[in-house]
């Protein structure tokens, strides 16, 4: 598993607030991620985007 986050925000508590939030939906699994501030995003009045990536594994046979 892999997330990365992207907040629209210069303020750096919004960062972490995004961050926080992030992590904690996950309890106390390390999932590495990866949290970007960005000017804008697609949308209008769009403030965060996430993406995750998750493998499962194939059931032995």
């Amino acid at each position: 598993m892999y997330t990365r986050v992207l907040e629209a925000s210069q303020d750096r508590s919004d960062l972490v607030t995004a961050w926080e939030s992030t992590r904690n939906e996950f309890d106390d699994h390390d999932v590495p991620s990866t949290l970007t501030g960005v000017t804008v995003l697609g949308h209008k009045n769009q403030l965060g985007e996430i993406e995750s990536v998750a493998a499962i594994e194939k059931p032995s046979e």
